[in-house]
């Protein structure tokens, strides 16, 4: 599940739910056994409710999805580079496919791991050489001892990562928040575009504080300083409350509800499901606040007509954690821009329209690539 401010703020809610759930399931339980409750349908009740709080995702998860003939798994490549960095963090790189082909980097969101990637790595390693990372605090790359985890830090980190391929010239993918760092990238180093980064590709990200691109933005813009900051401290003061909260969130099922409803349009298989969500199970609670606070203060408005080198957008129609109307955004105000809608597909359109994404990126970075 990727961490943007909409879904920050719903998994809270579901959070909230699940301790309310197993305790009230517990009081229930508590109470028939006093003789408070004396009817034996009082017993059941609480037998349900204790019992939904820890086997609930089955039958959310099981019942109410198709299964998959190729289900997502965390896919891990033998080809392995680790990048010592300044501030302490060590850079997990992975590649895939020909060491000889074009390199494609991809930076994921915020969330999730570069295992998120699976699809891509699988549809896209036949054509190129596909480099993934994880962002340091996520995944198998180290944190920063520093706890610096803004978009210019990432941002630093792509150009230590993009080294990597040499002499090559390159094509950089963001999603959500790989987007963002990626325009972070051409203001922070220009030098590279066209040079050595032939495109960029920007899916379902934004270019500003991405309270402002989300559904109900002016909801989210009027509790950003009231309620989402305050949130996202406690969530950094709180950070195994919230850990626990998530994992009760997982298996009651109210975590996959979540999911849908932030990433994808109710097409997703089982597997699919059930995948991303448990991506959102593995980042501390307290390192996905630092980001999200970090993300709260990004704008690269000013950066976007800068950038002329060639740029696809790629956006879910239905996507509600960064509206496409920001993805037409950037497309007009990018000098070499084309815009790549899927349908239907949502924030994890990477996932629920894999093939039709990995043909949209195929498309673009053949013809970059090939280009002088």
């Amino acid at each position: 599940m990727l961490f943007t401010p909409l879904n920050f703020l719903i998994q809270s809610l579901s959070g909230l739910f699940s301790i309310a759930l197993l305790l009230g399931g517990i009081y229930i339980i508590h109470q028939w056994y006093d003789r408070e409750l004396l009817d034996r349908a009082w017993l059941i009740l609480g037998i349900a409710l204790s019992t939904w709080s820890f086997v609930g995702f089955l039958p959310v998860s099981l019942l109410l999805r198709r299964p998959g003939a190729d289900e997502p798994k965390a896919m891990r490549s033998d080809t392995v580079q680790r990048i010592p960095r300044p501030d302490g963090s060590e850079i997990q790189v992975e590649s895939y496919g020909s060491a000889d082909a074009q390199p494609i980097i991809l930076t994921h969101g915020w969330g999730p791991n570069s295992t998120v990637w699976y699809y891509a790595k699988r549809q896209l390693a036949n054509h190129f050489r596909v480099i993934v990372w994880d962002l340091p605090g996520l995944g198998k790359s180290s944190k920063p001892k520093n706890r610096d985890y803004s978009i210019e830090k990432y941002a630093r980190d792509l150009e230590a990562v993009l080294s990597l391929v040499g002499d090559k010239r390159a094509i950089l993918l963001g999603h959500s928040m790989g987007g963002m760092i990626l325009l972070t990238f051409c203001r922070l180093f220009p030098e590279y575009l066209n040079r050595q980064v032939a495109g960029l590709i920007l899916v379902d990200t934004t270019y500003t504080n991405p309270v402002k691109t989300a559904i109900f933005s002016r909801f989210l813009q009027a509790v950003q300083k009231p309620l989402l900051k305050p949130l996202l401290h406690l969530a950094i003061a709180l950070s195994p409350l919230f850990w626990l909260m998530s994992g009760l969130s997982y298996l009651n099922g109210s975590m996959h509800v979540t999911t849908e409803i932030s990433g994808f349009t109710g097409r997703e298989t089982r597997g699919q499901l059930n995948f991303s969500t448990l991506l959102g199970l593995h980042g501390s609670p307290g390192i996905l606040a630092r980001g999200m606070l970090a993300m709260l203060q990004f704008d690269e408005t000013t950066t976007l007509p800068k950038i002329d080198i060639p740029v696809l957008a790629i956006v879910g129609k239905s996507d509600i954690a960064t509206v496409p109307a920001a993805s037409k955004r950037m497309s007009m105000d990018l000098p070499k821009a084309e815009l790549a809608i899927l349908q239907p597909a949502g924030h994890m359109g990477l996932m629920e329209r894999n093939e039709q994404f990995a043909d949209a990126v195929r498309s673009f970075s053949t013809l970059c690539l090939s280009s002088n």
